[in-house]
């Protein structure tokens, strides 16, 4: 079935299930990693920022996702202030990093990282606890992982999962204790992880996805000269998406989806989360702002539907 405007629904939204034992999620997610305040520019104040994820949770959306190292534990505090009134409507993601950044990989270390993260967030048990990206400084997988499963068995988290991994990681978690989630950049402007969203759907693993507004170029409101004249990692980083080996693509996909949106009568950015959604394997795109009404339209995204004509009319796009 297609349906070219969001339905009429407040406060609801299409759920799944993440992967093939976890909980059932809203197809659009609050992403807080704005919230820390650091890589994305400071926060206008405490209370703005609480009120967009509030605004998010009231349309729709049942979980929001966070990280210890999202302004060294800021957007974990203010997560934990956003929910405290509603905690038993909605799930709390949050990540542990390896060492220098995070708390580090080693049991002991993550053992603190959790005790921490469920400090700052004012909550009893962590709904699902994730490995931020892979450690660089030595320690064994197996031991990390290990201690994620102790985690789980102590009641302390009640899901698993796993951010940034490949499938040999995956694979090496696996034979220890079930990977409940792989969160991996992907969007219109990212392809790259295709294949291996693809693989989790059909070995049980669910799949939400980071970044899906591409940073922002895939809501359609970022001009070139904003992009160029950008001071965050997204253009001083080479690999980012304002860097000027992708721009001219980038945009590019960004003028040929405008139409497409125009014409269904919903946002650029509701358009590339009901895309993100329809992919295989994806269980929840992870959608961040704070802003109140731009945190709403995002939510709206998961009512969308869209339907294989234009989904292939899109494909068209990014192949082009």
């Amino acid at each position: 079935m297609f349906v070219g405007v969001p339905h009429a629904k407040v406060g609801h939204m299409r759920m799944r299930q993440l992967g093939s034992g976890g909980p059932e999620m809203s197809m659009i997610g609050f992403g807080a990693w704005e919230a820390g305040g650091d890589m994305w520019g400071g926060n206008e104040s405490e209370d703005t920022v609480i009120g967009a994820m509030r605004s998010g949770l009231d349309a729709g959306m049942t979980w929001i996702d966070t990280a210890e190292v999202y302004g060294k534990g800021v957007s974990e505090e203010l997560v934990g202030r956003a929910v405290a009134d509603r905690r038993d409507q909605v799930l709390v993601a949050t990540k542990v990093g390896p060492s220098p950044e995070g708390s580090g990989f080693r049991p002991d270390e993550v053992r603190a990282g959790c005790e921490a993260s469920l400090g700052r967030l004012g909550i009893d048990v962590i709904d699902l606890y994730q490995l931020h990206w892979p450690d660089e400084t030595g320690v064994p997988i197996e031991d990390t992982w290990g201690a994620m499963s102790e985690l789980q068995d102590a009641g302390k988290v009640r899901f698993i999962g796993v951010s940034n991994f490949d499938r040999e990681l995956i694979e090496q978690c696996e034979a220890i204790r079930h990977v409940d989630s792989l969160q991996q950049e992907f969007s219109m402007l990212a392809l790259d992880d295709r294949d291996l969203i693809r693989w989790c759907g059909e070995h049980g693993t669910g799949v939400v996805s980071y970044g899906p507004l591409g940073f922002g170029l895939l809501t359609g409101a970022i001009s070139r000269d904003q992009a160029v004249s950008a001071s965050d990692w997204r253009r001083t980083e080479d690999d980012g998406p304002f860097s000027d080996e992708k721009l001219d693509r980038n945009f590019t996909i960004v003028e040929a989806l405008r139409p497409i949106a125009d014409r269904l009568a919903i946002t650029m950015a509701q358009l590339a989360l009901a895309w993100n959604v329809a992919q295989p394997g994806v269980t929840s795109a992870i959608a961040g702002s704070r802003d109140r009404d731009h945190a709403r339209d995002n939510a709206a995204a998961g009512d969308v539907d869209l339907d294989e004509k234009t989904l292939a009319e899109i494909e068209g796009v990014l192949s082009g």
